[in-house]
Order: structure tokens, then C-alpha cells, then sequence
């Protein structure tokens, strides 16, 4: 990594104003793949959910999708943020661990071409791969082997990076490892501490059950912008209404904002509570990184000085493109189309 070089280009942006976003994540290579419901119950896999797997699953999974058409393509959930916002104009950094592979070596080239600054460490160990199952109805099924993610601690955050952002994000997806949760705590405490806007975006719904206190903790210790699905809110606060989980949620922060699928979101501002439209389709193609875009659409709002509604109306927009289309990334021609609705539609 080019440490002094990356540190004074984020000391350049923070020192003239400009939003600079730090994030932590899970680099993966995401494989998309369309199954049916028999082929999950066979698999025993739970529709809709993120599972962790170990190399075995891994293997019986690729096995069932080797004869059918896959995508491949670089991704995980923090990542996807990060290069949509970069794509939208936000400078940012992503930081996190891939394997001395192949694999990894194809994610240091798209994280180079996206234009996202690399703090990424390789490791001596596969780079992580998220098997997404497509079912007839366009709910995705995540598959994630971690492999070199378990490997990235704390001694691999660049401080002197961390202390220059405007916001640092990342993911209830650390919480799965320790050494992950070292290096994301380390870095709360650096952001808090320099009073930089931390964004949390909750992630899953099992990783809410798994760790639903130090989830409640984070949110009402250091996260000012905090990120959840209806179902991941339901586990958060034990009830299915989304508008009153967004209320709760909003009485330990500053901004909760809760996705609630057609029925669009639900926005709590300093406890005033806000209901966003959803835009766009109604019949999505693939919902794979509906979250991730949704998120980068109200950081890009947000930090370009846009009120906390109309961020929840860009990030609805965006979300509602990426489930129009397969795949979790905008490709060059459809950002050069959105970011021009954008500016049109929202005064940016």
C-alpha cells in the first residue's frame, strides 16, 4: 500500500472541505447464480439471509452452479457502497483483507479502475467469495466465505487515513470475526474522538440476532447515521411495524432511517419522523446490493449538502435503479445517466 501517498490525499480533501468517506469491509468476489426454492431447501438454506460458510459449503454450492450461467464480479457490501459513491463524486478509501490470489489481484484492478483509494492488505489465504442464489422471485440467498476478510485487525487501520474522513462506514457484516470488530472499535474511537460522522448500516438480520446488545451499543455510543432493513429492525426492537422501529431507533440517534421494501422508508431526524416513496420498479430484476446502493445514495445526499429527506429521496431512487438491473454495481453508462437524473431531479 502507498500509505503516505493515500494519507496526503485524504489530508488534502479533509483540509479543503471536501467529503472524504473511510470505510472497513469485506472484499469479496461476488458469484450470481439463479436457482429455485427446491435447490435451497436441498442445500438447507434459509431464503433471503446471509450465511457464513466454510470451505465444504462453499464447495457444494459451486458445485450445484458449475454448468450454469454465472456472473462473477468484485463486491461485498461496504465495497459496493464505497465505488457507488465514488461513482457519484465522494472521494473514498476501502480498507479490509484479500488473499495474495488471483482473485485478489482481480479485486486490486477494479478497485483501481472504480477509482476507490486501496488500503486493502493481502494475505496468504483464499480472498472471500459471496455465492449469491437468485430465486424466481428475485430474492437473493448470500453465501459467504470470508477467507482472507478474518485476517484484517486493527494494527492494519491507517490512523493517520481514518483521522482525515468526514465519515467513516462500515457494516454489522465485522461483527462475525474478532479481529474485524478490533480493527472497526479502533476506529469508532478515532472517529469519536475527532468528531467525524459515523455511519452504521446494520446488514442482516441474523447478524442482529447474533449481536443485537453490541449493535444497540454502537448505535447509541458513536453512530450518527444508522442503516436497517423492516426485518432487521423487527429483531433490533422486537416489533414488525417499521415506522415504529424508526421512531425507537431515532431515540439513540441522530438519524435512523429504516428500508421497508415497497412501502419505501422511514426516516427519524432528530426524532422527526419522515416517510420516503419508493421510486422506480416495482418488479425488481435482482435486489442484490438494494441496501448498499440505498446507502450510498443518502451519504452522497448527505455530504453534498442536501437535507436529510432528499437524501431518502436520492438513496430511493438509486435503490430502485440498481433492482431494475442484475448485479450490484452501476456500470459507467448507467452512473453517467443517473447522476444527470440526479442533479435534475434533486438540485444537486
Amino acid at each position: 500500500m502507498e500509505k503516505p501517498y493515500l494519507a496526503y490525499i485524504a489530508y488534502r480533501y479533509y483540509n479543503h472541505g471536501m467529503a472524504y468517506v473511510y470505510g472497513i469491509g469485506n472484499p469479496l468476489i461476488d458469484c450470481l447464480s439463479n436457482v429455485n426454492d427446491k435447490e435451497l431447501d436441498a442445500l438447507s438454506l434459509t431464503k433471503g439471509t446471509m450465511l457464513l460458510v466454510d470451505q465444504g459449503k462453499r464447495a457444494q454450492i459451486l458445485d450445484l452452479i458449475r454448468n450454469r450461467d454465472t456472473r462473477y464480479s468484485c463486491g461485498g457490501s461496504c465495497p459496493n457502497t464505497m465505488v457507488t459513491l465514488r461513482m457519484l463524486g465522494i472521494e473514498t478509501t476501502l480498507a479490509g483483507g484479500i488473499g495474495n490470489d488471483a482473485e485478489g489481484q482481480i479485486y486490486r484492478k477494479r478497485l483501481k479502475e472504480s477509482g476507490v483509494r486501496d488500503e486493502l492488505v493481502s494475505f496468504d489465504c483464499p480472498t472471500g467469495t459471496s455465492i449469491i442464489l437468485l430465486t424466481e422471485d428475485r430474492e437473493r440467498t448470500m453465501n459467504t466465505f470470508l477467507g482472507a476478510n478474518r485476517l484484517f485487525d486493527s494494527f492494519f487501520v491507517d490512523e493517520e487515513t481514518a483521522s482525515n474522513a468526514s465519515l467513516f462506514y462500515f457494516t454489522g457484516y465485522m461483527w462475525d470475526t474478532e479481529s474485524q470488530k478490533r480493527a472497526v472499535r479502533k476506529t469508532l474511537e478515532i472517529a469519536k474522538s475527532r468528531n467525524i460522522t459515523i455511519a452504521f448500516d446494520i446488514a442482516d438480520p441474523f447478524a442482529v440476532a447474533r449481536y443485537r446488545s453490541d449493535f444497540l451499543s454502537i448505535i447509541r455510543d458513536y453512530a450518527s447515521i444508522v442503516f436497517a432493513n423492516s426485518e432487521e429492525a423487527r429483531f433490533l426492537f422486537d416489533n414488525y411495524d417499521a415506522y415504529e422501529c424508526a421512531k425507537s431507533m431515532g431515540k439513540l440517534t441522530r438519524i435512523a432511517i429504516v428500508k421497508n421494501g415497497r412501502n419505501g422508508s422511514y426516516i427519524s431526524n432528530d426524532g422527526k419522523m419522515l416517510s420516503i416513496p419508493l421510486y422506480g420498479t416495482t418488479k425488481p430484476v435482482d435486489t442484490t446490493g438494494a441496501g448498499d446502493t440505498y446507502a450510498a445514495g443518502f451519504l452522497f445526499g448527505y455530504l453534498s449538502g442536501c437535507s436529510v429527506e432528499t437524501s431518502g429521496k436520492i438513496a430511493s431512487y438509486l435503490a430502485g435503479e440498481i433492482i431494475s438491473q442484475i448485479g450490484a454495481q452501476f456500470d459507467e453508462s448507467r452512473i453517467s445517466e443517473i447522476r444527470s437524473n440526479i442533479k435534475k431531479n434533486f438540485s444537486i
